[in-house]
C-alpha cells in the first residue's frame, strides 16, 4: 500500500498528476484543492496516496496533506454511494475545511451542490459523518497536516456564507477564503478574512 509519493512532476492537470519517482511515472488522480497546491513541471512534489486496487486496475489518489487524504476515505469508506470519483468531485468542489463545516451544521443545501451528491446522499453524509467531524468542525483540534486550517472554522464557515450571500460560487466563495486564511493568521475574525478575500 502507497501512503506516500515524492517526487518530480512530469505532467500536471486539474485533476491528474503524473510524478517520477525511481524511473517510474505514477499516474496521480487529485482534486482541484490539491491541484492548486502543486508546483511547475519539473519541481518536486510531495502528496498523500490513498490507493485503490481491484482485479484490473490499480489507481493512485493524491492529496496535499493527510488531513485531505484522511478526509476523503472518510467519505469513500463509511458513506455509501459515494466512490473515489465523486469523492475528488466533491473535494474539487469545496474544501475539506467546508465540507466538514457543512456536514457539523447539518448543511445539506450546501453539501447537495457537490457533484454527484443529491438530497438524499447528502443527508446520508450528514448521518455517517457529523459525529466523526464534530470536534474538529468546532475548532477544538485542527489538523496538524494542514497548515491553513484556521483555528476557528466558524469564522472561515461564516466568512464564505457571507460571500456566498453576495452571489459568489460555493466553489470561488470558499477558494477566496482559503487565500485569505493562507495570508493572514490562522486566528483571524470573519470580518478580517471577508477583507482579504474581497481585495
Amino acid at each position: 500500500m502507497i501512503a506516500r509519493l515524492k517526487g518530480t512532476v512530469l505532467e500536471s492537470t486539474p485533476l491528474l498528476v503524473v510524478l517520477e519517482a525511481g524511473g517510474v511515472g505514477y499516474e496521480v488522480h487529485i482534486p482541484v484543492t490539491t491541484a492548486e497546491k502543486v508546483p511547475a513541471i519539473g519541481k518536486e512534489c510531495s502528496l498523500f496516496i490513498h490507493s485503490v486496487y481491484r482485479e484490473d486496475s490499480a489507481t493512485l489518489y493524491g492529496f496535499a496533506t493527510r488531513d485531505d487524504r484522511d478526509f476523503y476515505r472518510l467519505l469513500i469508506e463509511k458513506v455509501s454511494g459515494i466512490g473515489p470519483k465523486i469523492g475528488i468531485s466533491m473535494l474539487s468542489r469545496m474544501s475539506t475545511d467546508l465540507l466538514r463545516s457543512a456536514i457539523a451544521s447539518s448543511d445539506v443545501a450546501l453539501l447537495s451542490k457537490c457533484p454527484g451528491i443529491g438530497k438524499k446522499t447528502a443527508e446520508r453524509l450528514v448521518i455517517e459523518l457529523k459525529d466523526k467531524v464534530g470536534l474538529v468542525a468546532t475548532g477544538q483540534t485542527p489538523t496538524a497536516g494542514d497548515l491553513h486550517m484556521p483555528t476557528e472554522p466558524s469564522a472561515f464557515q461564516d466568512a464564505v456564507a457571507s460571500l456566498m450571500t453576495l452571489g459568489y460560487k460555493p466553489a470561488d466563495a470558499d477558494k477566496l477564503v482559503r487565500k485569505a486564511v493562507a495570508k493572514l493568521d490562522s486566528n483571524a475574525s470573519t470580518e478580517a478574512l471577508l477583507k482579504e478575500a474581497l481585495r
